[in-house]
């Protein structure tokens, strides 16, 4: 591939991340949810003639409109050519009178607020009861947010026939139960809502530590999740869900930290490698901000702990001066509503902080045995970390061997290998 092809493939996939699940949400209005698989395979259309025509012509001066034309004459041309051949959103009805009443209609589709309406009805589409929770997590993360196969794998650590298993499963509900393309009121609204957070936070956590590519750190897609957010903070009654103020306040302190978390070369950085100086006292402001908000609210959830978390790492004037024993405490609480294998990991990370790295290794090896763990790269890094803390550098050796292979990045594969030739040199 030539480096202009590359140039151009970077656009493509800059755009579909960006626009893919707008044009899939307006898409989905017009043919009906019922057709989100024609929706998906009209935009996957449309990008692929962008990759041909951009190559040829080069890129137009403005992308995401060009995309938006396209994917309208498509649907244009699609509801035209099977008017007859399928059932389409009753709403639709008006399109298929004329070739003029439908390009007429088309338009005011398109509109920025159409599309963030139409996005907000997406995202609740994708995470309605009927279908199953792992299946609602994917579905909204593959339509709305672009994400590829191997990254929701990724996310929900488990393998890339799975979730193709799920996205079908999704897909065929949707189709059978005629799943409405709204945003659920009352009760239902409450409900629906705890699953399209769990999908935000799932993409803010793929761009904070990214599974594929060359960037640690994926920005554009940190940005979406917490846009995503903010749409749903603009809905009168959603806003009066604490949740939503309290994955807002973890995603923006999390995001404070950005410009800190790598070195010149690209490299991640840990906590106590970071030059605070550099931290974003506004984003921190605006994190803390939303945590008194969601705390207002009263209601103790998982995203209000971790963003409790989070503001006692960035409050600290510096590493040293972390206070361990209060997060240890919410991690106690965490621990009372989600102890799953990551929360315990990170729990024993604050532990050796307080009682050291034999205690905290003691802690490990009794969650060792989760399947999930074993699969995740972080378990073994953190374990060889602790190895190394106390001298064992032999046992180090085997733990950064399996993160290694585990790893998912090639920057991080090198950090580890430098981490495990100085712990060969050690062990000696």
């Amino acid at each position: 591939m030539t480096e202009k092809q590359e140039n151009i493939s970077a656009l493509v996939d800059k755009f579909f991340r960006h626009e893919s699940g707008k044009i899939v949400s307006v898409l989905t209005k017009i043919f009906g949810s019922q057709n989100l698989d024609l929706a998906e395979d009209v935009v996957q259309d449309s990008l692929i003639e962008a990759m041909e025509q951009w190559q040829y012509n080069g890129p137009p001066d403005n992308p995401s409109g060009w995309l938006f034309r396209v994917a309208k004459n498509k649907a244009l041309n699609i509801i035209n050519r099977e008017k007859y051949k399928r059932q389409y959103a009753k709403d639709t009805a008006f399109f298929l009178r004329s070739e003029q009443a439908a390009e007429t209609e088309l338009n005011p589709l398109f509109t920025e607020q159409e599309i963030q309406d139409d996005r907000l009805r997406m995202i609740f589409t994708c995470c309605h009861p009927a279908i199953s929770p792992d299946s609602q997590v994917a579905l909204a993360l593959k339509t709305l947010c672009g994400f590829s196969i191997p990254e929701i794998a990724r996310a929900f650590l488990t393998t890339e026939e799975n979730i193709n298993k799920r996205l079908v499963r999704a897909r065929q509900k949707i189709r059978d139960d005629r799943i409405p393309f709204e945003v659920p009121q009352g009760k239902e609204l409450a409900q629906r809502l705890e699953t399209v957070l769990e999908t935000i936070y799932l993409l803010f956590n793929e761009a904070y530590s990214a599974s594929h590519g060359d960037d640690i750190i994926r920005f554009e897609l940190c940005q979406e999740a917490i846009r995503l957010t903010e749409m749903l903070e603009t809905n009168e009654i959603i806003r009066q869900k604490g949740n939503v103020y309290a994955l807002l306040s973890l995603m923006f302190l999390n995001a404070s930290r950005f410009s800190a978390r790598q070195d010149k070369e690209g490299n991640l950085l840990t906590m106590a490698e970071q030059d605070r100086s550099l931290w974003d006292r506004k984003l921190l402001g605006t994190g803390l901000h939303y945590l008194q908000r969601a705390t207002e609210k009263a209601e103790v959830s998982t995203y209000l702990i971790l963003a409790a978390i989070s503001a006692n790492y960035c409050i600290a004037t510096d590493y040293e001066s972390t206070d361990w024993e209060n997060i240890l405490t919410l991690y106690d609480n965490l621990m009372e509503i989600d102890p799953s294998p990551v929360v315990l990991l990170n729990r024993a990370i604050v532990l050796s902080k307080i009682d050291g790295a034999a205690k905290a290794l003691d802690e490990l090896e009794r969650i060792g045995s989760n399947p999930q763990l074993k699969s995740y790269h972080l378990f073994y890094s953190t374990k060889a970390e602790f190895f190394i803390q106390l001298g064992l550098f032999e046992n180090a050796v085997k733990s950064l061997e399996n993160a290694i292979g585990l790893a998912p990045l090639i920057s991080i594969k090198e950090l580890l290998r430098k981490k495990l030739e100085f712990c060969k040199e050690k062990a000696v």
